[in-house]
This record gives structure tokens, sequence and C-alpha cells, in this order.
């Protein structure tokens, strides 16, 4: 299946600390590409894997499930942790969910959670089985993004209700781990979106075994934060957590 241009998987090489950074729902890794770009900038190699049955075609998604999402994950983390000294993660909206699966089963030494979801902001969603009797697919609602930003964006115009369910089930899956990860986590939530309710950062972060953990909130973006207005800010917060600059909370 060809993949749509721009959607392509990413690898930057740089130092021995290894970032692996993950797309989110129906996206791509160009959604990745500027974050990636500056976490190399500053001496990381850096990997951004496409996920399974994403940056191809709906139909193609509608076939996979959160496994197949997570094993592209886990193909992502064994390149970078045989040719680093150590891995961080980066996940955005359900990248997000799949590098917290990752930190429950893997060694990671840092984890970012960007826009991720607990609670969808959707009403509709409990109506999803009642949904599927009817329709496979249903079209995406887009806010539009920053010119510079845009360009990146690269994703279906349709969801495939099946991996909607599974998105779902996924969640479920990961919020009982929350207790048992524990490494350094940076969580990063814009208060305006409306696609992830943004209680979902304040759930994780309430949630999670770690001790060492921060919750920054941001107040001009939407969901896709590594691409809206805020961008620069989230950028320069990722590096200084990274770098072990942030503050403890």
């Amino acid at each position: 299946m060809a993949i749509m241009p721009g959607a392509e998987p990413f690898f930057l090489p740089g130092g021995d600390t290894g970032i692996l950074i993950v797309h989110g729902f129906t996206g791509a890794p160009s959604e990745m590409r500027l974050v990636g770009k500056y976490l190399n900038s500053l001496g990381y190699t850096v990997l951004a894997p496409r996920l399974l049955g994403h940056g191809t075609t709906p139909e193609e998604m509608a076939k996979t499930s959160w496994p197949h999402w997570y094993s592209s994950v886990e193909d992502g983390y064994h390149i970078l942790s045989g040719t680093c000294r150590e891995v961080a993660a980066v996940g955005l909206s359900m990248g997000g969910l799949l590098s917290l699966q990752l930190a429950s089963e893997y060694k990671l030494s840092k984890l970012v959670l960007l826009s991720t979801p607990i609670y969808i902001a959707n009403k509709r969603i409990k109506l999803l089985p009642l949904y599927r009797m009817f329709t496979n697919f249903v079209r995406k609602k887009r806010k539009r993004l920053p010119a510079e930003g845009e360009e990146y964006s690269i994703s279906y115009e349709l969801t495939p209700l099946a991996s909607l369910s599974s998105l779902l089930n996924l969640i479920e899956h990961v919020a009982q781990r929350l207790p048992s990860i524990t490494l350094p986590t940076l969580i990063m939530q814009s208060k305006r979106e409306h696609t992830v309710e943004p209680e979902s950062a304040q759930f994780i972060y309430n949630n999670l075994g770690s001790t060492e953990k921060k919750l920054v909130w941001l107040n001009r973006s939407g969901h896709i934060i590594t691409l809206d207005a805020e961008r620069d800010l989230v950028f320069e917060e990722i590096g200084r957590f990274l770098a072990g600059k942030q503050d403890e909370v």
C-alpha cells in the first residue's frame, strides 16, 4: 500500500540518547517532524515510526487495531535501543497512550505526553456501537493550524469506527497501568482544545506512579500542540525536561 506523500517515517541521527516520537490517531509522523528537528538540533537521535494502518488509506487503517499500532512503536524502540545508550519517548495524543504502554513494558529514561486522551471530547462517543451498525467511517472535523504548521498536518479525512473502538480499548487498558509507571514524566495539555477533554491530563498526572512528574497547561493551542501557536514553548519545555532542567513537582 502506497504511503501518502509526507507521511513517511523519519530518522535523524545524533548522539547516544535516542528519542522515540510517536504520532497520533489517524495522523502521520509529519505532525512530529518539527519537534523531531528541534530535539535533533539539541543533539538527540530521533526516530519517528509510522504506525501500522496510518498514512495510507482509512480503509487500510480499519483493518488494524491498537496492538498493530503498538507493534510499530515496539519496532522503533528496539531500533533505537540497539544504537543508543538510553531511550526516551515523546507521544502525541494516541501516541502518548502507546508511549505509556511502552513505558510499562520496556526500559525508558523519560516520558513526554502531549494531548494524551483519557476522556474524549465527543458526547456521541457513547453511541459508537450504534453508529457502527450503520456506517464504517465518519468525516472528521479539523481545526485550522497556523500556516507554517498546516503543511505538516497529514491525516485522514475519515475516521474508521472500528479503529476508534480499538482506541477506546487502548485508553481503558493504559489507564489501568498508570500506577505501575514510575519514570520521570512531563505532561502537556491545552485547556482550549476540542478533541481531548483537558481533565485527561490531570487524571494521568494524579494516577501515574512517578514521583518526578510535571503538568504544563497551554492556553492558545488546539489538539496538535506540536504544530499550533504555542509549539515553540512546547519544544523548549520538552528540551528542558529531557536535559534534566525541569523543576520537580
